[in-house]
């Protein structure tokens, strides 16, 4: 296990290494944020002390290199817009997307799983069929048209939960802002949360099912009916823990996906994330902004998959992370 740890570990450098080098081109060769954060009626002498101020009066490789060596002692550069370092905005925007993606996760485990679980079970039954059509528009409706729906509903036609915005905040261990700890709070997270879950909610409904409709053929599961054990066991012990192996996967990497991909709901909602900074950021051609972003984002997926690796292996015995060249 440690072996196998420190080499997805020296692995990762390199994916980030390369990254880094992709992500800082594809953005520095893009647009020229002069044009936007310079008034159009200064002079040229005013425009070459910004671009020289900026740093964008260097070759590109030597703005790489310049970024680079910095990014290793944890400084992402300081934002063109704010004057303040990059990575100090996006930790303070990280606690609220990771509180709208944990939400939007738990709500898909707790309604995708039992629902692909019941559909499985009974799959030619009215209700699993109507799971299955309800999964099907999950798939099929637009992020943002749900949002603006959800807001149309429930705050615009029935008042009951407001439309924008986070909660009243409480410091989590004396660090970390968030908002479920009260019930304004969880009433900000509710809109954004469903919406942001409804793909993940029928995705899990999809697969559970699929997993346990095969599951109930296999030989095993015919011999467990065959010593007499009950239904809730045999679906507990013997169907359920074996269609965790793909879906603990597939949650890993939702939920990474979940708080890469928040930037339409939190758009929607007017959600105070990562995402919302990144679109602010993007209208503006904020680079160091937009390059720290999306290396914190790769970074996360990185951990992601080791951690869904990890628990892969202890879900099944069969599977042992080791220094194999598998």
């Amino acid at each position: 296990m440690l072996v196998y740890i420190i080499r997805r570990g020296l692995q990762s450098v390199v994916v980030l290494f390369l990254m880094s080098v992709l992500v800082f081109v594809g953005v520095y060769a893009i647009g020229n944020p002069i044009d936007i954060l310079i008034n159009p009626q200064a002079d040229q002498q005013d425009r070459e002390r910004a671009i020289a101020a900026l740093g964008l009066d260097k070759p590109l490789p030597e703005q790489y290199w310049t970024f680079f060596t910095g990014a290793l002692h944890g400084d992402f550069g300081k934002s063109f817009v704010h004057a303040t370092p990059a990575i100090s905005l996006i930790l303070e925007r990280m606690p609220a997307t990771l509180e709208l993606a944990f939400a939007a996760m738990l709500i898909a485990v707790v309604f995708g799983i039992p629902l692909g679980l019941w559909a499985g079970l009974r799959p030619n039954g009215i209700a699993g069929r109507t799971i299955m059509a309800g999964s099907i528009l999950g798939f099929s409706l637009p992020t943002f048209w749900v949002g603006l729906m959800l807001i149309m509903v429930f705050s615009v036609v029935l008042g009951w939960l407001p439309s924008n915005g986070r909660g009243p905040t409480v410091d989590l261990f004396g660090l970390i802002p968030v908002s479920f700890f009260s019930v304004d709070g969880w009433r900000h997270l509710m809109l954004p949360a469903t919406n942001l879950a409804l793909f993940n909610v029928a995705l899990l409904i999809r697969l559970t099912r699929a997993g346990a409709h095969e599951a109930l053929l296999q030989d095993y599961v015919k011999f467990a009916r065959a010593k007499g054990l009950t239904n809730r066991r045999i679906i507990g012990v013997h169907v359920l823990r074996n269609i965790l192996i793909p879906i603990v996967t597939v949650v890993g990497l939702q939920f990474g996906a979940l708080i890469a991909f928040a930037i339409v709901t939190e758009s929607v909602f007017a959600w105070p994330g990562m995402g919302k900074l990144l679109i602010d950021s993007i209208n503006v051609l904020d680079r160091p902004v937009i390059v720290a972003y999306l290396l914190i984002i790769v970074t996360m997926f990185i951990v992601i998959n080791l951690v869904v690796d990890v628990l892969y292996s202890a879900l099944d015995p069969r599977v042992r992370l080791t220094e194999s060249k598998g």
